[in-house]
């Protein structure tokens, strides 16, 4: 009977150790908290001005965007100075009325369309011809620097610039693809006046600004395959062909994943191209939906922020779906991302 008190008080205290092991699974996560901040304090002192920063730049606006899309708030009801009168904000909260009226309106979902066509079609396009120029480069060919530098010029120079450089060139009347056409007895082409041409050409002129970036992504990645592979199935007796499907293509695969998320979220929000080269025209065939936002804001009269944020939380919700769904479709084959 000793025997039996005896174990039967080791259990209970055994019981007892489990359950308060247990029960301080939080403290001891604590606890490692505290160790982790007491001897890396050095590390979370550097970290916690970029912190600081990237709260007030982007975490402000962005709460700050997200409480006027639930409010009816415009140029004529939020708080504002004229002079020496201050006259307070007058708006109210409406809830998601705003997010309902954009998903239920016309110009939204039209607006979308031509958003999703625009993306699409500069981001194939741009990572077809980097990646051909990548396998061009990537070949000993004589003067390959002076190209590859040639190449990378339009990245180097200033958005704005080669925008504005573009629609001199675009120019109806004057421009020298007009001129050139003129030359050969065509008639000049309404670049930017017609909306089929001003659509292909805001693509033309984004595609001439991110094939550098694809290109040099893209040459890298090819660099980093070994050559013995190409060697190999060569002696195998591959073809040119099956030797870009079953190596190159493989080889790119972490490198193309990025570059093409990094080229869709971009070019999604390729404001400048755009802005400067038609301002969302003729009408408004070239709007996309980051353009579309800034004219509510800043642009049409009344300026309705509202709507503005509105269309700011709708772009950020659909980026951050396509960044998730595209995530999950690569896990799925296998890529780490």
């Amino acid at each position: 009977m000793a025997v039996d008190t005896s174990s039967q008080s080791v259990a209970k205290a055994a019981g007892e150790n489990v359950a308060r092991g247990r029960s301080r699974g939080t403290g001891n996560r604590q606890g490692a908290v505290k160790r982790s901040l007491s001897t890396h304090w050095y590390a979370w002192a550097m970290v916690a001005p970029v912190v600081i920063v990237i709260g007030v730049i982007i975490g402000y606006p962005l709460v700050r965007g997200i409480w006027l899309s639930l409010t009816d708030a415009n140029e004529r009801n939020v708080e504002r100075s004229i002079g020496v009168n201050h006259i307070p904000a007058t708006y109210e909260f409406v809830g998601v009325d705003n997010y309902v009226d954009a998903l239920t309106g016309s110009q939204f979902l039209a607006t979308l369309g031509w958003t999703l066509v625009w993306t699409v079609s500069c981001v194939a396009v741009t990572f077809s011809l980097g990646l051909g120029l990548a396998n061009l480069l990537n070949r000993r060919i004589a003067g390959r620097s002076a190209y590859r530098m040639l190449l990378i010029l339009p990245w180097a120079v200033p958005g704005f610039v080669s925008v504005f450089a573009w629609r001199f060139l675009y120019n109806e009347d004057n421009g020298l693809l007009n001129k050139l056409l003129a030359g050969g007895g065509i008639d000049a082409v309404p670049w930017l006046n017609d909306p089929s041409w001003a659509k292909f050409s805001v693509i033309a002129v984004n595609v001439w600004l991110g094939v550098p970036f694809m290109m040099v992504a893209l040459l890298g990645g090819l660099q980093s395959i070994p050559g013995e592979l190409y060697e190999a199935a060569e002696m195998d007796g591959a073809g040119a062909f099956q030797r870009f499907r079953h190596i190159t293509l493989p080889g790119l695969r972490s490198v193309s994943t990025t570059v093409i998320l990094l080229s869709t979220i971009w070019t999604f929000n390729m404001f400048p191209v755009i802005f400067l080269l038609t301002r969302g025209g003729p009408g408004e065939a070239t709007q996309i939906l980051v353009t579309q936002a800034y004219k509510f804001s800043f642009e049409i009269s009344p300026r309705d922020y509202a709507q503005s944020s509105t269309w700011g939380v709708l772009i950020l919700i659909l980026l951050m779906v396509f960044a998730a769904v595209y995530r999950r479709v690569l896990r799925k084959q296998g890529e780490v991302w």
